[in-house]
Protein backbone atom coordinates (compact mmCIF):
# COMPACT_ATOMS: atom_id res chain seq x y z
CA UNK A 1 0.00 0.00 0.00
CA UNK A 2 2.66 2.52 -0.93
CA UNK A 3 0.22 5.10 -2.33
CA UNK A 4 -2.00 4.96 0.76
CA UNK A 5 1.07 5.45 2.96
CA UNK A 6 2.23 8.32 0.74
CA UNK A 7 -1.20 9.98 1.04
CA UNK A 8 -0.92 9.85 4.84
CA UNK A 9 2.65 11.19 4.86
CA UNK A 10 1.73 14.07 2.52
CA UNK A 11 -1.30 15.02 4.62
CA UNK A 12 0.24 14.62 8.09
CA UNK A 13 3.95 15.46 7.86
CA UNK A 14 6.32 18.15 6.56
CA UNK A 15 8.58 15.63 4.80
CA UNK A 16 9.92 16.48 1.36
CA UNK A 17 8.45 14.83 -1.75
CA UNK A 18 11.80 13.10 -2.34
CA UNK A 19 11.84 11.57 1.18
CA UNK A 20 8.28 10.26 0.80
CA UNK A 21 8.99 8.98 -2.73
CA UNK A 22 12.09 7.08 -1.57
CA UNK A 23 10.29 5.57 1.42
CA UNK A 24 7.22 4.49 -0.59
CA UNK A 25 9.15 3.39 -3.70
CA UNK A 26 7.23 5.86 -5.86
CA UNK A 27 8.34 8.60 -8.27
CA UNK A 28 8.72 12.11 -6.89
CA UNK A 29 6.21 13.41 -9.47
CA UNK A 30 3.60 10.93 -8.15
CA UNK A 31 4.05 12.38 -4.67
CA UNK A 32 3.65 15.89 -6.10
CA UNK A 33 0.48 14.68 -7.86
CA UNK A 34 -0.83 13.29 -4.55
CA UNK A 35 -0.15 16.62 -2.86
CA UNK A 36 -1.94 18.50 -5.69
CA UNK A 37 -4.89 16.07 -5.52
CA UNK A 38 -4.41 14.77 -9.09
CA UNK A 39 -3.13 11.31 -8.14
CA UNK A 40 -4.58 8.78 -5.68
CA UNK A 41 -8.08 10.26 -5.55
CA UNK A 42 -10.30 8.14 -3.32
CA UNK A 43 -7.38 6.23 -1.77
CA UNK A 44 -7.77 6.05 2.00
CA UNK A 45 -4.70 7.23 3.90
CA UNK A 46 -2.74 4.44 5.62
CA UNK A 47 -0.99 5.40 8.87
CA UNK A 48 2.54 3.91 8.85
CA UNK A 49 2.95 4.68 12.58
CA UNK A 50 0.00 2.51 13.58
CA UNK A 51 1.17 -0.14 11.11
CA UNK A 52 4.57 -0.23 12.82
CA UNK A 53 6.51 0.88 9.71
CA UNK A 54 7.66 4.21 11.14
CA UNK A 55 8.00 5.88 14.52
CA UNK A 56 6.98 9.45 15.35
CA UNK A 57 10.64 10.18 16.28
CA UNK A 58 11.84 8.97 12.84
CA UNK A 59 9.37 11.29 11.08
CA UNK A 60 10.36 14.24 13.31
CA UNK A 61 14.10 13.70 12.64
CA UNK A 62 13.58 13.48 8.87
CA UNK A 63 11.23 16.50 8.88
CA UNK A 64 14.01 18.64 10.41
CA UNK A 65 16.68 17.38 7.98
CA UNK A 66 15.33 16.99 4.41
CA UNK A 67 18.55 15.25 3.28
CA UNK A 68 17.94 12.42 5.79
CA UNK A 69 16.01 9.45 4.35
CA UNK A 70 13.22 7.74 6.29
CA UNK A 71 14.21 4.40 7.75
CA UNK A 72 11.74 1.54 8.01
CA UNK A 73 11.17 0.58 11.65
CA UNK A 74 12.02 -3.07 12.32
CA UNK A 75 10.87 -4.70 15.54
CA UNK A 76 13.19 -6.96 17.48
CA UNK A 77 12.35 -10.65 17.20
CA UNK A 78 11.61 -10.82 20.95
CA UNK A 79 8.97 -8.10 20.60
CA UNK A 80 7.14 -9.82 17.78
CA UNK A 81 4.71 -12.43 19.05
CA UNK A 82 3.63 -14.78 16.30
CA UNK A 83 0.60 -16.94 16.87
CA UNK A 84 1.36 -20.45 15.69
CA UNK A 85 -2.27 -21.37 15.31
CA UNK A 86 -4.20 -18.68 13.49
CA UNK A 87 -7.92 -18.91 13.82
CA UNK A 88 -9.44 -19.25 10.40
CA UNK A 89 -12.81 -17.71 9.78
CA UNK A 90 -15.02 -20.47 8.52
CA UNK A 91 -16.70 -19.58 5.26
CA UNK A 92 -19.86 -21.44 4.38
CA UNK A 93 -21.01 -21.20 0.75
CA UNK A 94 -24.47 -19.76 0.14
CA UNK A 95 -25.71 -23.11 -1.15
CA UNK A 96 -24.91 -24.78 2.19
CA UNK A 97 -26.18 -22.01 4.49
CA UNK A 98 -29.77 -23.18 4.16
CA UNK A 99 -28.63 -26.59 5.46
CA UNK A 100 -27.50 -25.20 8.83
CA UNK A 101 -30.89 -25.46 10.59
CA UNK A 102 -31.25 -29.05 9.33
CA UNK A 103 -27.87 -29.97 10.80
CA UNK A 104 -28.71 -28.21 14.06
CA UNK A 105 -31.87 -30.33 14.32
CA UNK A 106 -29.84 -33.51 13.67
CA UNK A 107 -27.31 -32.61 16.38
CA UNK A 108 -30.03 -31.68 18.90
CA UNK A 109 -31.85 -34.98 18.28
CA UNK A 110 -28.83 -37.30 18.23
CA UNK A 111 -26.46 -35.55 20.65
CA UNK A 112 -28.53 -33.68 23.26
CA UNK A 113 -25.46 -33.43 25.52
CA UNK A 114 -23.91 -30.85 23.14
CA UNK A 115 -24.42 -27.30 24.39
CA UNK A 116 -26.01 -24.62 22.22
CA UNK A 117 -22.63 -22.90 21.91
CA UNK A 118 -20.90 -26.09 20.75
CA UNK A 119 -23.55 -26.77 18.10
CA UNK A 120 -23.44 -23.16 16.91
CA UNK A 121 -19.65 -23.32 16.62
CA UNK A 122 -19.70 -26.65 14.77
CA UNK A 123 -22.12 -25.68 12.02
CA UNK A 124 -21.55 -21.91 11.93
CA UNK A 125 -24.94 -20.92 13.30
CA UNK A 126 -25.96 -18.79 16.30
CA UNK A 127 -26.85 -19.84 19.85
CA UNK A 128 -30.25 -18.20 19.41
CA UNK A 129 -31.08 -20.32 16.37
CA UNK A 130 -29.93 -23.48 18.15
CA UNK A 131 -32.06 -22.62 21.21
CA UNK A 132 -35.12 -22.00 19.02
CA UNK A 133 -34.69 -25.34 17.22
CA UNK A 134 -34.11 -27.15 20.54
CA UNK A 135 -37.33 -25.61 21.93
CA UNK A 136 -39.19 -26.34 18.66
CA UNK A 137 -40.07 -22.66 18.22
CA UNK A 138 -37.93 -22.01 15.12
CA UNK A 139 -39.96 -20.18 12.44
CA UNK A 140 -39.50 -22.94 9.84
CA UNK A 141 -39.35 -25.91 12.22
CA UNK A 142 -42.04 -27.96 10.41
CA UNK A 143 -39.98 -27.93 7.18
CA UNK A 144 -36.67 -28.98 8.75
CA UNK A 145 -35.20 -32.41 8.03
CA UNK A 146 -32.44 -33.70 10.30
CA UNK A 147 -29.19 -34.06 8.33
CA UNK A 148 -25.64 -34.97 9.37
CA UNK A 149 -23.32 -31.89 9.30
CA UNK A 150 -20.25 -34.02 8.50
CA UNK A 151 -21.88 -35.49 5.39
CA UNK A 152 -23.00 -32.02 4.27
CA UNK A 153 -19.45 -30.70 4.83
CA UNK A 154 -20.36 -28.08 7.45
CA UNK A 155 -17.84 -29.49 9.92
CA UNK A 156 -15.10 -32.13 9.91
CA UNK A 157 -15.45 -35.53 11.58
CA UNK A 158 -12.51 -34.70 13.86
CA UNK A 159 -14.09 -31.45 15.15
CA UNK A 160 -17.41 -33.22 15.60
CA UNK A 161 -15.85 -36.05 17.64
CA UNK A 162 -13.88 -33.59 19.80
CA UNK A 163 -17.06 -31.62 20.56
CA UNK A 164 -18.95 -34.82 21.52
CA UNK A 165 -16.08 -35.99 23.77
CA UNK A 166 -15.96 -32.58 25.47
CA UNK A 167 -19.73 -32.64 26.02
CA UNK A 168 -19.57 -36.19 27.44
CA UNK A 169 -16.83 -35.13 29.90
CA UNK A 170 -18.95 -32.16 30.99
CA UNK A 171 -22.00 -34.41 31.54
CA UNK A 172 -19.91 -36.83 33.64
CA UNK A 173 -18.56 -33.95 35.76
CA UNK A 174 -22.06 -32.61 36.34
CA UNK A 175 -23.31 -36.10 37.25
CA UNK A 176 -20.50 -36.55 39.80
CA UNK A 177 -21.25 -33.15 41.34
CA UNK A 178 -24.95 -34.03 41.65
CA UNK A 179 -24.06 -37.36 43.28
CA UNK A 180 -21.78 -35.60 45.78
CA UNK A 181 -24.47 -33.05 46.58
CA UNK A 182 -27.03 -35.86 47.05
CA UNK A 183 -24.67 -37.76 49.39
CA UNK A 184 -24.14 -34.60 51.45
CA UNK A 185 -27.91 -34.06 51.69
CA UNK A 186 -28.43 -37.69 52.72
CA UNK A 187 -25.73 -37.38 55.41
CA UNK A 188 -27.32 -34.19 56.72
CA UNK A 189 -30.73 -35.85 56.86
CA UNK A 190 -29.29 -38.88 58.68
CA UNK A 191 -27.44 -36.67 61.18
CA UNK A 192 -30.61 -34.62 61.78
CA UNK A 193 -32.60 -37.84 62.31
CA UNK A 194 -30.12 -39.22 64.83
CA UNK A 195 -29.97 -35.90 66.74
CA UNK A 196 -33.80 -35.89 67.03
CA UNK A 197 -33.80 -39.45 68.41
CA UNK A 198 -31.20 -38.55 71.04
Amino acid sequence: MPKATAVWLVENTTLSFKQIANFCNLHELEIKGIADGDVAKGIKAYNPILAGQLTREEIDLSSKDHARPLKLFKKNQEEVVVSKERKKVKYTPLSKRKDRPDTVLWLVKNFPQLSDGQIAKLVGSTKGTVALIRNRTYWNFSNLTARDPVILGLCSQLLFEKAVEKADRRVKREKKLKEKEQKLKDKEQVSEGTSEIN
